[in-house]
């Protein structure tokens, strides 16, 4: 199996920029989404539109999911005209989601042993993905993962096999603590610096410069700077669903997790404020309502 025909079920920021680097990369990509808008971009980018997930198992040797919900991938899967209708018995399932592992685990059973269903999320933005500046933390089979490292490839800056399943997710979970920490940090700084009457730009490539940055506040840093949260990277309303996810697993474990409840605040701030549809970044609008501070 050549594993050149690869499958994209999700092409919201994420799928969709993957997919543009995937046919970048010589692979044959087809791809499905519930919106024309989204399917329409990705036909003009070189992909071929599905009218399925079953259509998309059907042309695809590794299918990739990057979706919204387990909602929506359970209709993905198991729907009538979802993957296992499709009668495949040697299809890999890349499950690239930040979901509970309990759902993927469910999930994966009902693929059962004709379909090998992985958990790989990824680390980084819709920004990152574009350059492909992404990180697969992949796990499960390991035989799966090793022959889908060309497609991996395809998309992302590194991979890193983490054995069993669930492994990725146990990882994703440990990264976007640090990543929703990192983002309100950065945010607080710049606040701070500008109330200071400082000039966001000097204070984004001095600190930058310095032991103080960190990997968000180079990648949100410039949308801070400049006072503009769209488009999105990474929606403050999906930026829930994993906060959620994070919290409820780290309390599983009994392990503390203050500062990810201090920062969740903020996203939730966000969310009343209407910003839900705004990149994260914009909990810097938030402190700054908060510091009444307004910019010149």
């Amino acid at each position: 199996m050549t594993n050149n025909n690869v499958g994209m079920l999700g092409l919201g920021i994420m799928g969709s920029a993957m997919s543009v680097n995937l046919i970048a990369a010589g692979f044959k990509v087809s791809g499905f989404d519930i919106s024309p808008q989204r399917m329409e971009a990705f036909a003009k980018a070189g992909g071929t539109p599905a009218l399925s997930p079953r259509e998309v198992a059907r042309h695809a040797d590794v299918v990739i999911s990057v979706l919204p919900s387990v909602a929506a991938l359970d209709r993905c899967v198991s729907a009538a005209d979802g993957i296992l209708a499709s009668g495949r018995s040697d299809l890999v399932l890349v499950e690239a989601s930040t979901f509970p592992i309990e759902d993927k685990l469910r999930i994966r059973d009902l693929c059962g042993s004709g379909i090998a269903m992985l958990d790989c999320p990824l680390s980084g933005t819709g920004a990152q993905a574009v350059t492909k500046d992404l990180s697969v933390y992949a796990s499960g089979d390991a035989a799966a993962c090793a022959r889908c490292a060309p497609v991996f490839a395809g998309f992302a800056r590194s991979q890193h096999y983490l054995g069993e399943f669930g492994n990725g997710s146990k990882m994703k979970f440990v990264a976007n603590l640090l990543v929703a920490i990192h983002n309100v940090s950065t945010a607080e700084a710049f606040v701070l610096g500008m109330k200071a009457g400082l000039d966001p730009q000097m204070i984004y490539q001095v600190v930058g410069d310095g032991a103080g940055s960190s990997r968000m506040f180079q990648v949100r840093g410039p949308m801070m700077v400049r006072g503009e949260y769209e488009p999105a990277t990474m929606k403050v309303d999906i930026w829930q669903k994993d906060m959620k996810i994070i919290a409820e697993f780290a309390a599983g474990l009994g392990a503390p997790t203050p500062l990810l409840a201090a920062s969740a605040a903020y996203y939730t701030a966000a969310m009343a404020q209407g910003r839900g549809g705004e990149d994260t970044a914009a909990v810097c609008a938030v402190m700054e309502e908060m510091a009444h501070h307004r910019r010149a």
